[in-house]
């Protein structure tokens, strides 16, 4: 075994047992956690994302939407893969329960950032996966109805996965699939 094999084992072996251990720090009653009053579905979970990904942690120092927010070292980071409803012109069709929902979820809170293929996109915004504990924040946005899957080549990793929330959502009318009348 070389060199560069035993210290992606060993960074694979950290990382598992970083994941547990939050896991089981946090702790579970019945089928739900809860996170700051936040019901969080026992089919969201941490995702296994491949060791040449870039993966650190920092703090959330400000929620811009439902797909989009500000670390406390002042970068901006875009959810990948999703797209939630946007503040111009007045404001889109649950924009604000969006934008309040992710502030909900990672207002003040490390997270943990990954990397796909892109580094950042046209505005000069870090593009990630996010993750708070267990919880992968990009899913959880479609998954209730807080954000449509929106994926851009050649960050397309967790696609399905979307597209499947999307599909969940959309067929029990959650968040914007039915207060909005958005239709694909």
């Amino acid at each position: 075994m070389n060199r560069r094999n035993f210290i992606l084992i060993i960074n694979s072996v950290f990382f598992l047992l970083s994941v547990l251990f939050l896991n089981f720090k946090k702790g579970f009653n019945d089928n739900n956690s809860f996170y700051d009053g936040v019901v969080i579905p026992e089919t969201s979970e941490v995702l296994s994302v491949e060791q040449n990904n870039e993966i650190y942690e920092e703090k959330v120092l400000r929620v811009i939407d439902g797909d989009t927010i500000e670390l406390i070292n002042g970068e901006k980071v875009r959810y990948i893969g999703i797209d939630s409803p946007e503040r111009d012109s007045g404001g889109e069709c649950y924009y604000l329960e969006a934008k309040q929902k992710n502030e909900n979820l990672v207002m003040g809170k490390t997270v943990r950032l990954v990397k796909d293929v892109s580094e950042r996109d046209r505005y000069g915004r870090l593009l990630r996966y996010v993750y708070l504990d267990s919880i992968f924040i990009n899913e959880f946005m479609v998954k209730e109805g807080f954000a449509q899957a929106f994926t851009y080549p050649p960050d397309v990793k967790f696609q399905n996965l979307f597209l499947e929330a999307e599909n969940y959502a959309r067929e029990n009318n959650l968040g914007l699939w039915g207060e909005c009348g958005v239709r694909k």
